[in-house]
């Protein structure tokens, strides 16, 4: 059974199952999608997640948000971050050669990984650069067709907050592409804060900085967890 729980130290918050489907029918709009608003509540937010066994969770929010630094932190399983990808590059290039020459061939591998992973039938977590809505319908997809549902983690910071985050880590985005995303993630957000989540989205989660700061742990699991953990 594919459910989703998120489980605090105090508390416990259920999700419904989605029922799985045909892979043809993965873009088609999932029953009573649930949107779980974690924002906003001082620290005072669920320590983990846990997600069915063949589910697929996309973390997504703008560059510098956090992301990776969540998924590396409460992410135990498979995860499949781009930015991992190109730090595999990154170590095996020329230091003067800029990263747009072999920036395609990062992204292929990266791609590559990512369908490996999901043919695996593992439960995964994916870093979701925002702007690509045709990579979460494919992720989709792949979770209705082994029998799981995609969920949404949508982390929510001003875009002070990113521009800072990308400081700190020392690389950062060109000024357009950031507004891509800015335009793009706040357009989600406003569907998702309306319910109206991405076609073939089951659930969606979102957290701000302080929620992502005490988040400790991202699984799956077949069984439901309700209780107090």
């Amino acid at each position: 059974m594919n459910r989703t729980t998120a489980y605090a130290t105090t508390s416990g918050i259920a999700l419904p199952k989605q029922p799985g489907a045909p892979a043809r029918e993965a873009c088609g709009p999932l029953p009573a999608a649930v949107v779980r608003d974690l924002r906003a509540r001082a620290g005072h937010s669920p320590h983990g997640l846990l997600f069915g066994a063949s589910d697929v969770v996309v973390v997504t929010g703008l560059p510098g948000s956090g992301k990776s630094t969540l998924m590396r932190r409460a992410v135990k399983g498979p995860r499949i971050d781009s930015q991992d990808t190109r730090d595999r590059w990154d170590a095996r290039m020329a230091r003067w050669l800029p990263y747009a020459v072999y920036r395609p061939f990062v992204r292929l591998a990266h791609y590559a990984g990512l369908r490996r992973t999901l043919r695996s039938g593992a439960g995964v977590v994916v870093h979701d650069c925002g702007t690509q809505a045709w990579v979460r319908r494919w992720l989709a997809r792949e979770a209705r067709r082994r029998g799981g549902s995609l969920h949404l983690l949508l982390l929510d910071v001003p875009p002070g907050t990113a521009l800072r985050g990308q400081h700190d880590r020392g690389r950062g985005v060109s000024r357009y592409a950031f507004a891509r995303h800015r335009g793009a993630v706040a357009r989600l957000l406003r569907a998702v804060e309306k319910g109206d989540l991405p076609e073939g989205c089951g659930s969606a989660v979102l957290i701000d900085r302080e929620a992502a700061d005490v988040l400790r742990r991202i699984d799956f699991d077949g069984r439901a967890v309700t209780g107090a953990h």
